[in-house]
């Protein structure tokens, strides 16, 4: 059985689950797989909610990423996932919505809630590149959420890997997220990073 907690792209939530998203491609490979969306938008939940009616194997949770407690807690969740099994937590786009220290120790908790062989898979936007211009790219799209309820937080390759602590990283590793999970020379950039972290 493959179970997975999903958080992003919506600001501290997960979305709006649409065609090709985490469940279709879980459950294609996996008929068993459990899929638990979390999203802390009541009209993304509410859109969720009707997308998702009917699968018996996947829901979606209005809560905070911020506050593991409640999200592990939540029935959608508690429910639905054996946490003592290995989990797939995924932050897709997220993590750049949450400052430190908030975004370390929600990680952290969750790290600890996790059955030894789960993984945490992380995309972020970072101005971090070696193209210049992909770079002043992700700076101008920062700047344009600067004033919205949402500012863009910009990491370093070095702070996103720092995120997942010692844990090690699945090949490739830290990555564009272009290049996961094989490299595709002669593209450029996305503007942000992708990793997936196991735990020992």
């Amino acid at each position: 059985m493959l179970s997975r907690i999903a958080c992003g792209p919506g600001h501290r939530g997960s979305g709006v689950p649409t065609v090709g998203n985490v469940h279709e491609i879980a459950l294609d490979s996996e008929p068993t797989a459990r899929v638990a969306y979390v999203d802390f938008e009541p009209v993304a939940v509410a859109h969720a909610e009707q997308i998702l009616a009917g699968h018996r194997t996947v829901t979606i949770t209005r809560a905070d990423l911020r506050d593991p407690a409640s999200v592990l807690g939540a029935p959608g969740v508690a429910d639905l996932l054996d946490l003592d099994r290995p989990v797939a937590l995924l932050m897709i786009a997220v993590l750049h919505f949450v400052a430190d220290p908030a975004a370390r120790e929600a990680l952290d908790h969750y790290r600890a809630a996790l059955a030894p062989g789960s993984v945490v898979a992380i995309s972020h936007v970072s101005d971090d590149h070696d193209e210049p211009e992909v770079a002043e790219q992700v700076r101008g799209a920062a700047a344009g959420y600067a004033n919205s309820a949402t500012p863009l937080l910009l990491r370093s390759r070095a702070e996103l890997r720092s995120l997942v602590g010692d844990l090690e990283l699945v090949p490739p590793g830290l990555v564009d997220v272009r290049d996961w999970p094989d490299p595709q020379p002669g593209t450029s950039g996305a503007g942000g990073y992708g990793l997936v972290a196991r735990l020992p």
